[in-house]
């Protein structure tokens, strides 16, 4: 059956616009050094939030100590948090010395400005003390609900706690941002003294969080896929890879669980690539009409792409 103009030109057109809105969308996160996905995966709820939440980065060992109800007292578990975050800052010291070995005087140096973070970080901890007790009670309160079997049954006592479990998150988020941004500041006064070439030997080293990586990977995902949509390349399979992406969004929103945020915009974004995924647009008026035979090769749909090529 063979498409009227007018089809054909509407879903090029929807197939374009949706191709520019997933390559914006990842050309900014490629260009943007402080773009994350910590916030999407912090706010994530449903039976897939733990999931999201796997990769995220914590600044000392925060869920097992502060971030634990363990009933231990609030200046022990601090001192635990504090005792991992000053042990982290150790061992990035040392991983550093293995590529820019130190002299007595620099390596002194390094450990008097790590002992002055050290002392920072006390005093982070000291001005907070209250907070952290009532964060503790806090903590100790929401496990206390979750262990309620009615808890998982009734709408109200899952918004609650779904509420509760963000509040605190963003509690204990900011404090460890605060944790961190000591360590950056250390490791730029480590870095102040050594040679620039010194410098890009160490930034090139830096291990990368798992966070980064998939971060990394969503945002080239996201580029090639709308850039591809927008030429017609590979529309199908293209298409479909954008609706593993939406589709992955939605599921950390699901729209029966209480406190669940809106994704009207994934749904229809979804909608409108499957429609461009099942009907023959790339055939019609992209760059695998010319290419179809070639680049067929290559696409897991490929069976489809070369049938509807003669439509």
């Amino acid at each position: 059956m063979r498409s009227t103009l007018l089809a054909v030109a509407a879903l090029a057109f929807l197939r374009i616009v949706v191709g520019m809105h997933f390559f914006l969308e990842g050309l900014s996160h490629l260009r943007d050094p402080d773009w994350s996905s910590a916030g999407f995966r912090k706010a994530a709820v449903g039976p897939l939030a733990d999931f999201f939440r796997a990769s995220l980065p914590e600044t000392g060992n925060w869920s097992n100590t502060l971030g634990k109800a363990d009933g231990l007292p609030v200046a022990e578990a601090a001192a635990a948090w504090k005792a991992n975050v000053v042990a982290g800052w150790r061992r990035q010291l040392a991983d550093r010395e293995k590529i820019v070995p130190l002299d007595a005087a620099a390596k002194t140096a390094a450990e008097q400005r790590l002992t002055a973070a050290a002392s920072e970080l006390d005093d982070l901890v000291g001005g907070i003390n209250d907070e952290l007790v009532d964060y503790r009670l806090q903590v100790d309160r929401l496990v206390s609900m979750e262990r309620v079997p009615a808890s998982s049954q009734i709408p109200f006592a899952r918004d609650r706690i779904a509420k509760k479990r963000r509040e605190l998150g963003g509690q204990a988020a900011g404090w460890m941002k605060d944790a961190a941004a000591i360590g950056t500041r250390l490791v730029a006064e480590w870095d102040e003294p050594l040679p620039v070439a010194d410098r890009r030997r160490l930034d090139a080293a830096v291990e990368r969080s798992s966070l980064w990586r998939a971060d990394r990977f969503v945002s080239w995902s996201l580029t090639t896929i709308g850039a591809c949509l927008v030429l017609g390349v590979l529309v199908k399979f293209n298409a479909m890879g954008g609706v593993c992406f939406l589709a992955s969004i939605i599921a950390s929103q699901p729209f029966w669980v209480p406190g669940a945020q809106a994704t009207y915009d994934q749904w229809v974004e979804l909608a409108a690539l499957l429609a461009i995924a099942s009907l023959p647009t790339g055939g019609w008026s992209g760059l695998d009409f010319f290419f179809g035979k070639w680049l067929g090769n290559f696409c897991p749909l490929a069976g489809c792409c070369r049938t509807e090529a003669h439509d």
